[in-house]
């Protein structure tokens, strides 16, 4: 009898139950024992077989319900050393295991190749598409199976904050998941119609200054008490801590993977007191609040959409392994299965996998940023504008375009 494993790595994902779900029902219906590894490779890493359930399909047939992940999840990097990998490969050997099915973003992705490396063809090695980050190297018209319900459920707490950012005329700071693309931060901040939305993407340069990221909000403060407003919302993507210099947070914790532990960075409260301090300090009072969104959102019951979708990846992907199969990611692109192999993933620079990022001369991103209030280039042109930005800021003009200016330039 062949043997299907499954386990979740990274973080949590609406719809990772869908999946689970869906494997565990076709393989069964095809005669197959499926095993679920819990806490991802955690256990495995260290040789350890007893972290480990059967299941059947009673057990599964409505949890794609629920949020969470009943395999629980974890960050453990199989690939760390010579003797992880070597204790994965064994203890799959040791529970016969013939497929596994990994479900996660481009750290287990990436675990998952190279675990497709060390086995050698005994077992058959899939990859299930799972992040909110929404990161992974797809075509650009495809997320990734969490993004669009962790969208949804943010664009409410986003909605809402924006209602006591007028009642209370406050402003607030709030960042959004998402490591190295902004995909999280702009789905949310769009579809709520935030005041404005940055990510990381609008920095070609390898090194974020800081002081440009108080540039940009203190500018678009200004430019809504030059309208006659005092409070807004602006979504920060996590990534942007990313680029900046690590010693602005003073010291850092990294993951299994060697990524920086991005929400220990606190960026919104970096930026609240550097924008609020300058304000402050040329007699504008100005409260902010700075706040996280992320977690919020990770464990949240999948939408329809979701569900959908995480029982055509679960279904698809068991399939693959079973047809004989395997070292891709399972997709379905226009309603079809299409895998993507594993080494087409791979970066060739940084052997790690590609990062899917936003292209922000597209139209979809430039009718987005067409709504945010932040400074622009037509601000600087028109002296009506200017003298009203100048007076809201209080600052003389001169010294006005000297501060802000270049944001101007950024965008001409």
């Amino acid at each position: 009898m062949k043997t299907l494993g499954m386990l979740v790595g990274g973080g949590p994902a609406p719809g990772i139950n869908g999946v689970i779900a869906a494997a565990t029902m076709e393989a069964r219906n095809r005669g197959v024992r499926v095993l679920g590894f819990y806490d991802g490779f955690k256990w495995l890493a260290r040789g350890d077989t007893s972290h480990v359930i059967e299941l059947e399909i009673d057990e599964v047939s409505r949890i794609h319900f629920e949020g969470g992940s009943i395999l629980r999840t974890s960050r453990e990097n199989p690939a760390k050393s010579p003797d992880t990998l070597r204790n994965v490969v064994e203890a799959l050997d040791k529970l016969e295991v013939s497929c596994l099915l990994t479900i996660g973003g481009d750290d287990t992705a990436f675990a998952a190749c190279r675990l497709a490396e060390a086995v050698k063809g005994r077992v058959a090695v899939a990859h299930v598409p799972k992040t909110i980050d929404n990161d992974l190297p797809l075509p650009q018209e495809v997320p990734t199976f969490g993004f669009t319900t962790a969208c949804n459920l943010g664009k409410e707490i986003v909605k809402n904050l924006m209602e006591d950012a007028v009642t209370t005329n406050r402003w607030f700071f709030v960042t959004v998941m998402g490591r190295r693309a902004g995909h999280l931060a702009l789905g949310i901040g769009g579809s709520a119609g935030a005041t404005l939305t940055v990510i990381g993407e609008e920095f070609p340069e390898p090194r974020i200054p800081l002081q440009a990221l108080v540039d940009i909000l203190e500018g678009a403060i200004i430019k809504r008490r030059a309208s006659g407003k005092g409070h807004g919302v602006a979504i920060l993507s996590e990534g942007l801590a990313d680029k900046l210099d690590p010693t602005d947070f003073g010291s850092v914790e990294r993951d299994g993977y060697g990524n920086i532990r991005l929400s220990e960075l606190v960026l919104g409260r970096v930026l609240k007191e550097r924008v609020a301090g300058s304000l402050l300090a040329r007699g504008i009072d100005v409260t902010i609040v700075a706040k996280d969104l992320g977690y919020e959102l990770r464990c949240a019951p999948p939408g329809a959409q979701d569900i959908h979708y995480c029982r055509s990846l679960g279904y698809w992907a068991t399939r693959f392994l079973l047809d004989g199969h395997t070292e891709a990611m399972v997709t379905i692109q226009g309603g079809k299965m299409i895998p993507i192999p594993f080494r087409e993933m791979l970066d060739q620079q940084t052997g790690k996998i590609r990062v899917r990022y936003i292209d922000i001369d597209c139209e979809s991103y430039q009718t987005l940023r067409a709504y945010m209030i932040r400074l622009e280039p037509q601000d600087f042109e028109t002296p009506e504008q200017l003298e009203a930005l100048t007076h809201a800021g209080r600052l003389e003009q001169a010294e006005f375009v000297s501060r802000f200016g270049y944001l101007g330039d950024r965008r001409s």
